[in-house]
């Protein structure tokens, strides 16, 4: 399976090698098995995603698997993350523009579902700035020395969901048609 899409990340010469021989349909993938997505690979489901705020944290529901995230206003990162999923994040503004730092990633996940992978030493910075009434900018800057032999950056636009919508239920069934058909293979057991 070779990559998709523009650009190419900076793998490190293992990693390029994972990456080149990765295929979701021979190798597994953990989401047919309900598993979480991870962190960043959430923001790329086609899903909506809502945003709330209070003085102390941000909080990101995700429609895919009724998923959250919070992104705490009020500490740093723990000495000692516990690595998970969906990761440790902390968050501050600066002028307009919501940063996120975040750290103790388990590495279960990949990036995407193209499958670009990262390790448990992966550190992401986004920055979230509205450009106007509809849209929000999100810029993403990976770091990850076991995999990447530099940082890199992504930039994605969000469209706000009409007035009135809400995000709606999904629930992942353990009966996935991928793995019953055999469009998929389940992921080996860690």
């Amino acid at each position: 399976m070779s990559q998709e899409g523009p650009g190419k990340l900076p793998f490190t010469p293992a990693a390029q090698t994972a990456f080149d021989k990765y295929d979701p349909h021979t190798d597994g993938d953990y989401t047919g098995a309900c598993l979480p997505f991870g962190y960043l690979r959430s923001f790329n489901a086609p899903y909506p995603i809502e945003i709330l705020q209070n003085p102390k944290k941000i909080a990101f529901l995700f429609e895919q698997n009724t998923w959250f995230h919070i992104a705490a206003l009020d500490r740093a990162h723990p000495k000692d993350v516990n690595p998970t999923w969906f990761s440790d994040s902390v968050a501050k503004w600066d002028g307009d523009t919501l940063v996120i730092d975040t750290i103790g990633f388990n590495g279960k996940t990949r990036l995407d579902t193209v499958g670009h992978p990262h390790s448990d030493a992966m550190h992401v910075v986004q920055r979230l700035t509205r450009l106007d009434a509809q849209r929000l900018k999100m810029e993403i800057t990976v770091e990850d020395p076991k995999i990447f032999t530099e940082p890199w950056k992504n930039t994605r636009v969000f469209a706000l969901m009409k007035p009135g919508s809400e995000l709606m239920e999904y629930s992942c069934e353990e009966n996935n048609r991928d793995f019953t058909q055999g469009h998929i293979k389940r992921p080996a057991e860690q």
